[in-house]
């Protein structure tokens, strides 16, 4: 669900940049102590690495023509909690967004607001905590499934709205919420399934990480050893392997955007984007995009240039969610050896 700067006005993409910038701000400080702990970072970088992985798996939509992919920010936050699952995925898009052209640079704030705030920042503690609250496996998958539907739901909404605000009439609000809704609540339930699947494992291994995502308390004592290489092995056989058998249909997004043009324009039409903000953004994205659109930059049409990308991108991602948490661990420890001193 990674929209294209062409569904956004400068002004909201602008506007909502500022909004995502405050929010990871506002997520960093208010972090409780004990979130990144030293056995929590680790656990960050590779649940980031998942995640990022997982995202490249695009499933096919029977029937739609339609593909699908987790947006992962429940499954992240049921691992680590909301504040820094929310650092991870804004991470996760930033790395997808410069690294791999995947999402415009112009609506990098609305797909770090729709896939990260919304779920991590809000259904999360909204919905999932509480059901959650008494523990169990059944309230945990209950849980998962409830919010990751709901998050992908106002995820889509909130898409359906910000091409409103910014005056997109190839997308007129009726239609295109009738298309983007239904496919995205379909998708909502395959994540929710993948997510309960992954968080009641990991329960079963360690209920630990999971009460303490959600209460932010320290793990202590507990070893974490056996969950760290399993999502790092998940991370390299979903990124290194499976992301060659992802679905080459368009996701519920550019389904849904193609389907409402061409009934508003006429079949075969593309929404495209002029002036000389789209043609900057995209000229930026253009130097920085080391393997646009997962592939080889001189030989798109290699194969091995999927799983080459999904592997370097879960291994950047790790790097820079583990280094956030890293460094926000060590200020907020400063403050406080300063604060008592």
């Amino acid at each position: 669900m990674h929209m294209a700067d062409a569904l956004l006005s400068p002004a909201v993409g602008l506007a909502m940049d500022v909004v995502s910038a405050a929010a990871v701000g506002a997520a960093a400080r208010l972090i409780k102590k004990d979130e990144f702990s030293e056995k929590k970072i680790p656990i960050m970088g590779v649940a980031g690495a998942m995640v990022f992985a997982a995202q490249m798996i695009n499933f096919t939509i029977p029937g739609t023509g339609s593909s699908g992919h987790i947006g992962g920010g429940i499954l992240l936050a049921g691992l680590i909690g909301g504040g820094p699952a929310f650092l991870s995925m804004a991470a996760i898009l930033i790395i997808q967004c410069l690294f791999f052209a995947d999402g415009g640079l112009l609506a990098l704030g609305c797909n770090i607001f729709n896939m990260g705030v919304i779920p991590c920042l809000v259904v999360y503690p909204l919905v999932f905590k509480p059901i959650f609250r008494r523990g169990g496996y059944r309230r945990l998958a209950a849980a998962s499934v409830s919010s990751s539907v709901l998050a992908l739901a106002l995820g889509a909404f909130c898409v359906v709205l910000q091409t409103l605000l910014s005056g997109v009439t190839a997308l007129p609000f009726g239609a295109f919420s009738a298309l983007m809704l239904p496919i995205h609540l379909v998708i909502g339930v395959v994540e929710g399934i993948v997510t309960a699947a992954v968080l009641c494992f990991v329960y079963k291994m360690r209920p630990e990480i999971i009460g303490s995502a959600a209460s932010g308390a320290r793990l202590g004592g507990v070893s974490t050893k056996n969950v760290i290489v399993l999502l790092a092995a998940l991370a390299v056989v979903v990124g290194g392997a499976l992301s060659l058998f992802a679905s080459a249909n368009p996701d519920g997004l550019e389904w849904a955007v193609g389907k409402t043009v061409s009934a508003t324009l006429g079949e075969n039409a593309e929404l495209e984007a002029q002036g000389d903000v789209y043609e900057n953004v995209a000229s930026i994205q253009e130097r920085t995009a080391v393997m646009p659109d997962y592939a080889f930059a001189s030989d798109p049409e290699n194969a091995a240039g999927t799983p080459v990308a999904g592997l370097v991108g879960a291994g950047i991602t790790f790097a820079l969610a583990g280094a956030a948490g890293f460094v926000i661990s060590k200020v907020k420890k400063g403050k406080r050896a300063a604060a008592n001193g």
